[in-house]
């Protein structure tokens, strides 16, 4: 992921303040769930050796401590909601592994692939368990995070349902639909991190602007996970290219490229309806995808949706020029 040197700073300040809080939170969980745990957050190999890789950034995190910081509180006041935004992270990546069939997350196994689909189930659902725990006491921020569970869930299940839904025709996915998916499944814990943050930072008058904010920056990232997801590098993503693809996701760089006026969309939707049976099929999708105009569209669209997540932002909190950093940084990674 590509950050700006302010991004950068930000991300690690707070990192360094929230992982303390979420070490202290998965310590009490059963010590084979723990382990597990710190397998899934990066902080241990399979067999519980301490591991220095590359966990992930912390990116949610930081958006809640950034936004209380914002508004007055302190980084330090949006800590709780820092650490349950990662929580539910951490469990949807569990999850969502096991349902796309991912061996792989971040340079190394999936935490299915280590411990089995039970056990990882059984991790996800401690860590979920976790993050209710961690607001439960905090109505003004729980509201927030439950709502993003809802929209989590719809939005996943969505994104299922698609699959079996056809290329083209009557029952083909829209972008509108697309949209509605992308906003709940990735933009819903974006929207509580943001939402969570301003309140406990002291301004819950500006959670529900900061709620919208973030489920029009999840559109916007959502956009561009997929076409990492066709044009990534594996080296760099820790995952494997063309995936998406093979499984029939309808995402947005190939429902915009069938939505074309050209003729090569309707080579594109014909080899898609007649399935991708080998790697030359993939490639040749990928390549259509990239000729009719699929990657413009999305790249233009991520625009639109970052620009409209910033204009509330700046509306909101004019001065908050680490956390924009931040938010930009979600939607700048190809660029």
């Amino acid at each position: 992921m590509n950050h700006s040197p302010s991004s950068d700073g930000a991300i690690t300040r707070c990192r360094s303040l929230f992982e303390p809080a979420l070490r202290e939170a998965v310590s009490a969980l059963h010590p084979w769930g723990a382990q597990m745990a710190a397998f899934a957050l990066g902080w241990s190999d399979a067999d519980g050796r301490p591991d220095d890789r590359d966990g992930g950034k912390g990116v949610r995190p930081a958006v809640a401590m950034l936004a209380a910081e914002a508004v007055g509180g302190g980084a330090e006041s949006g800590l709780p909601a820092a650490v349950a935004v990662e929580l539910v992270h951490a469990f949807s990546l569990a999850h969502d592994d096991i349902i796309d069939h991912d061996e792989r997350r971040r340079h190394r196994a999936a935490l299915w692939k280590a411990y089995g689909v039970g056990p990882a189930l059984l991790a996800g659902d401690a860590l979920l368990a976790l993050a209710v725990h961690e607001l439960a006491g905090r109505p003004e921020a729980m509201r927030y995070l439950s709502a993003a569970l809802v929209e989590l869930v719809q939005g996943q299940t969505a994104d299922m349902a698609f699959e079996n839904r056809p290329w083209h025709g009557p029952r083909a996915v829209t972008i509108s639909e697309y949209v509605e998916m992308a906003a709940g499944k990735t933009g819903g814990l974006l929207g509580a991190a943001a939402a969570t943050g301003v309140a406990l930072g002291g301004a819950p008058a500006l959670a529900d602007r900061m709620w919208e904010m973030g489920r029009d920056l999840g559109v916007a990232f959502q956009i561009v996970d997929d076409m990492l997801g066709i044009w990534g590098e594996p080296d760099v993503t820790g995952k494997p290219v063309h995936n998406d693809l093979r499984r029939d996701k309808k995402t947005f760089p190939v429902l915009a490229a069938l939505a074309a006026d050209h003729p090569e969309a309707r080579e594109l939707a014909a080899l898609l309806a007649a399935g991708l049976p080998d790697d030359d099929a993939v490639h040749q999708a990928a390549r259509l995808v990239t000729e009719v105009g699929g990657r413009a569209s999305a790249e233009a669209m991520a625009e639109r949706y970052i620009s409209s997540a910033l204009r509330i932002m700046d509306e909101c909190l004019p001065e908050a020029v680490e956390l924009r950093a931040v938010c930009e940084s979600l939607v700048h990674r190809v660029r």
